[in-house]
């Protein structure tokens, strides 16, 4: 593999800059970022793709006279027309040569690794516990149901007329709570099982009708004062999942991100909106994947309380009042069951809930060290 297409592969961002900040080369990831292609790049002067172009003018300054072999600082990438983005950067000069190099890794990229990491061992975690927990309690429920049937049965009128029931008329009420409460429980423990009894049903899936699907039955639900805004990458081509898994977690965020919303419906000012893209040259499960797709669910309404944030997608925690806490528990799953990554960032005014699945491994296939 020659250099260029070993340094194409790579996730951080690389400038070769001449002595005077002038673009010289960048790779793929630069390129995907900035959606330029490379040719379009050279001779721009690179610091004025930063929030603070003064920032690397001093560390080109440093590095070229020599007062230290190489400068690391924080900048704030700020490509046209998209969000800026939080970087760390290292300044070098190359070996016999007055051209320097610059690497920039996206503070987000970083994040956002260690946040799969720690949402695959706590799912793997809450796996064992809710199986465990589920099966453990399914097998009580069921001598309880089956008691409550035998008393509901001793109740039933004699063939004199009466009966206990007849002399206190509450106890068939007392019994019909129970079995309502055990057979709500039962419900509760299948959903939790749901997930983990079949693989996921493999076929190619577009994402688009995923989404048109999902907005037609939120819209029924909702039908007055919530607005759902498409933004679609229609390049995206198909992916290669379960469709009715992929349905069922796209619809549990959709949901939550209505219902968040209910207290805005009034003002008709309640708005979501599906979003897809392409995304290059992402990490997911420790493998790298050339191509993945990026599905935004974003909302306008108050954002998940911060003392959720890092407890959001455990089961049977809700911020919502009489929620079940298994809708975005259920999404993490099917998300993880293809491979995938489900995240999300949450302020007042503006929450995202991003799904990544991949499209294309690497050529080489590689795993991450």
């Amino acid at each position: 593999m020659t250099p260029a297409p070993a340094l194409d592969a790579l996730s951080t961002l690389l400038i070769v800059l001449d002595a005077q900040g002038r673009c010289l080369w960048v790779n793929a990831a630069v390129e995907a970022l900035l959606r330029h292609p490379r040719r379009s790049l050279a001779h721009a002067e690179v610091a004025q793709w930063l929030q603070e172009p003064q920032r690397l003018r001093e560390a080109m300054r440093g590095v070229l006279d020599n007062s230290y072999a190489s400068r690391r600082f924080d900048a704030v990438l700020a490509p046209a027309g998209q969000e800026p983005q939080p970087v760390h950067a290292v300044l070098s000069q190359l070996d016999g040569s007055a051209d320097l190099l610059l690497e920039m890794a996206l503070s987000s990229q970083q994040q956002r690794q260690e946040r799969e990491e720690r949402s695959l061992d706590q799912m793997r975690s809450n796996k064992e516990l809710v199986r465990n927990l589920a099966h453990e309690i399914k097998n009580p429920l069921g001598g309880i149901r089956g008691a409550a049937q035998l008393m509901e049965m001793e109740l039933a009128p004699h063939l004199d007329g009466h009966s206990s029931a007849a002399l206190n008329p509450e106890l068939r009420d007392y019994i019909g709570v129970i079995l309502h409460e055990v057979d709500r429980l039962q419900l509760l423990v299948d959903r939790l099982l749901a997930p983990h009894r079949h693989a996921p049903v493999l076929g190619p899936v577009n994402i688009h009708e995923v989404c048109e699907r999902v907005r037609a039955v939120v819209l029924a639900q909702y039908p007055r004062g919530l607005s759902i805004q498409r933004d679609y990458d229609t390049s995206l081509p198909e992916l290669r999942g379960d469709r009715e898994q992929l349905i069922q977690a796209l619809l549990n965020l959709v949901q939550n991100a209505a219902q968040a919303l209910v207290g805005q419906m009034a003002d008709q000012s309640a708005c979501i909106t599906l979003r897809t893209r392409v995304a290059r040259q992402v990490t997911l499960g420790k493998r790298r994947w050339r191509l993945a797709l990026e599905l935004q669910v974003q909302d306008n309404g108050p954002g998940v309380p911060q003392e959720l944030q890092e407890r959001v997608f455990l089961p049977l925690v809700s911020g919502r009042d009489g929620g079940t806490g298994l809708g975005l528990t259920l999404a993490q799953t099917f998300v993880q069951q293809h491979n995938g990554l489900l995240d999300f960032e949450s302020q007042p005014g503006r929450t995202v809930f991003r799904i990544t699945l991949p499209l294309e491994e690497d050529s080489a296939g590689e795993r991450e060290r």
